[in-house]
């Protein structure tokens, strides 16, 4: 039986990948700030944050089960505003959770991994970090810095039989989308554009797919016997992606502009 550790699994799309890791017969524990029992799924209470805890979290699941076969990251959060006026603070709020969030689940992991000859990392990135959305910046760099940390990663581990990727989700109607922290400043000088992207942004996560559909794929990324660097869920978005791959820079930055930033 394989153990996996799955991050921010207490909601949405990590409680999906949780839950579709134990129907393919893993022993799975989550970890999150907050518990939402959904046994056979153990909780470990963490602020992915806190290097520390991250790593105390993984040591205990080691204890208990003796190794770490999947890790996936899930926890995550978003916020939307202009660059110009967004507090850096929340700026780096944004990269700490999101990011280094990933950056503390894997390093605690990766020794672990090493020494047993083997493992699966599976990092929750976005569309948005292939095909940056206007206003919210900050998000999309978070999940682009995602993107190439993986990349990169992989190569620095393939000698030990350690594989990774990363996951790009399109629009999940889930919680995301009520958690987003929002801010309209300077949206009076941007002509109402903050607002309406915003709107627009919101309208398509909640007419999206399916927390459960997003789960089931991290969970088949996790099983399957070779990973590639990059994926995106629905081909919709992966028409999106190569079409922003294949265009020139410029026209693609004007599609997005009539569609988030007009």
């Amino acid at each position: 039986m394989k153990t996996a550790i799955v991050t921010g699994g207490s909601s949405g799309i990590g409680r999906a990948a949780a839950l579709a890791l134990t129907n393919a017969g893993c022993n799975v524990y989550e970890i999150s700030r907050r518990s939402v029992p959904e046994p056979p799924v153990k909780h470990l209470t963490a602020d992915v944050t806190d290097e520390e805890a991250v790593r105390q979290a993984v040591a205990q699941v080691v204890r208990e089960a003796g190794r770490v076969d999947i890790l996936v990251c899930c926890a995550g959060f978003g916020i939307s505003g202009a660059v110009e006026f967004t507090d850096l603070a929340d700026a780096k709020r944004q990269l700490d959770v999101n990011f280094f969030g990933t950056v503390n689940a894997v390093r605690a992991v990766l020794p672990v991994m090493r020494t047993q000859g083997g493992g699966r990392i599976v990092c929750t990135s976005s569309v948005a970090g292939a095909i940056p959305i206007p206003f919210q910046t900050y998000y999309s760099v978070s999940k682009a810095a995602i993107n190439a940390y993986v990349r990169a990663l992989r190569c620095e581990v393939a000698p030990y039989g350690i594989t990774a990727c990363a996951v790009m989700p399109g629009d999940i109607a889930t919680g995301f989308t009520a958690a987003r922290q929002k801010s309209y400043t300077g949206d009076d000088i941007y002509g109402g554009r903050i607002a309406r992207s915003v709107a627009g942004m919101e309208k398509d996560e909640r007419g999206g797919g399916t927390p459960d559909k997003a789960g089931e794929f991290l969970a088949r990324r996790a099983l399957q016997a070779g990973v590639r660097p990059l994926y995106t869920i629905g081909f919709r978005y992966q028409v999106f992606r190569w079409l922003a791959d294949f265009l020139p820079k410029s026209l693609v930055g004007k599609l997005i502009t009539g569609m988030y930033a007009k």
